[in-house]
């Protein structure tokens, strides 16, 4: 098979191992008021589950990127997305309340160790002309997976509450098994130690507020922060506010991910190479802020349903723009360190950002937007205002301007 024949087919691979991933997360989003009530409890426990999630994802990621400079990618997408099956079966099981924190850790821990080796098998199989295209490929399957998974699960769930769940556990299973047999380890350079002597979680995050990736990683946090602020809270508001039904909850959603992939997979990276990377997040942060806000103007579903759709554009661009940047900033053996940095502070603000949008939920609907608004609103702020101050280096102001 010719050599980009053979890049193209693992990069196919890769999508859908993300896909696969991702949906596990997307189908959680219309049954979750059906488990809420189910366990009777509310907001401030569905945004525990939220975060318990990012909080593993945060622990494991920036070891999975060390792991994935010395060893190689392969086994810890295979890794990851068993541990995602797992996690998904345990979700179905609706034994007792810890049995969802459980799944929870492991999914985490799951797209802990796959984020960072599949971002850095794709970079490993594009150069710089072709890396924002192959990072937009990948958000788009990611989006895809988390946007998507609430119709299936909306249209599964009509079997059972539980069918998502085991849905999801074959297909991550079945992609692990499709990863382990018929695709090749894309880095050549494996157990070469790369330039961080200091490679546990703390010495590597200590290490990234001292380097020239400080930037586009406090970027990252604001993004993920204010996504996952809004995205959990989504069904909880849009049934109680809109008073939407869960299928109209999922048309939503489903439209929403189709404008991402258009926006992933063709509009990205005509912007950036028009624009750069730094204007074209900027201008999304905007666009995303400003429509959490007309949101809270009026219920009519058509217009919540355009400035949805606006919103899902934006924030589609967001994430591969930002990893785009990073991994331009990045070395050949520093692919692997980046990646897992790039996944360590989305998950942080993945974190945060639902304990705040559940507690603040319980206090007043609105609350979760406004304040999403604000966390991306400061993400241009960061953006603009590091860019000038004395943290970044040269090659960081070149590569952002």
């Amino acid at each position: 098979m010719p050599l980009q024949r053979q890049r193209n087919s693992i990069l196919y691979v890769l999508m859908l191992n993300m896909f696969i991933a991702l949906l596990g997360v997307g189908i959680i989003i219309p049954v979750m008021p059906v488990y809420l009530e189910y366990y009777e409890v509310g907001g401030a426990v569905a945004g525990q589950l939220v975060a318990i999630f990012g909080l593993f994802q945060f622990l494991i990621s920036p070891l999975a990127g060390k792991w994935t400079d010395r060893y190689g990618r392969k086994w810890l997408i295979v890794a990851g997305l068993c541990l995602n099956g797992i996690a998904q079966w345990l979700f179905a099981l609706k034994g007792d309340l810890w049995f969802l924190y459980v799944s929870r850790m492991l999914g985490g821990t799951g797209v802990g160790l796959l984020v960072p080796a599949t971002m850095a098998c794709v970079a490993d199989l594009t150069d710089e002309a072709k890396r924002n295209k192959g990072m937009g490929y990948l958000s788009a399957a990611m989006s895809l997976g988390i946007t998507i998974g609430p119709g299936i699960g909306g249209g599964l769930s009509k079997i059972s509450m539980t069918a998502p769940f085991y849905a999801a556990a074959f297909a991550a299973f079945a992609a692990a098994f499709v990863t382990a047999i018929f695709i090749p380890e894309t880095f050549a350079n494996r157990k070469r130690e790369h330039g961080h002597p200091r490679t546990g979680l703390i010495g590597q995050m200590a290490a990234s507020f001292r380097g020239k990736y400080l930037v586009p990683l406090l970027v990252l946090f604001a993004i993920s922060f204010g996504l996952m602020s809004y995205e959990t809270v989504f069904p909880l508001h849009a049934a109680k506010y809109y008073g939407l039904s869960v299928e109209r909850i999922s048309v939503l959603i489903t439209a929403g991910a189709l404008m991402g992939i258009i926006a992933q997979s063709w509009l990205l990276d005509k912007l950036v190479r028009r624009h750069g990377e730094r204007k074209v997040i900027q201008a999304s942060l905007a666009v995303a802020a400003l429509t959490l806000v007309l949101l809270l103007l009026w219920k009519w579903f058509w217009f919540v349903f355009a400035v949805s759709m606006l919103f899902f554009t934006a924030t589609s661009i967001l994430r591969p723009a930002a990893g785009t940047l990073l991994s331009k900033l990045a070395g050949e053996d520093e692919q692997g360190f980046v990646s897992g940095l790039n996944s360590a502070y989305s998950s942080i603000g993945s974190m945060l950002g639902p304990l705040m949008a559940g507690m603040l939920y319980d206090l007043q609907a609105e609350l979760p937007y406004l304040f999403a608004a604000f966390a991306l609103m400061a993400g241009i702020w960061i953006l603009e205002g590091r860019r000038k101050s004395r943290y970044p280096q040269r090659e960081v102001e070149d590569s952002i301007s």
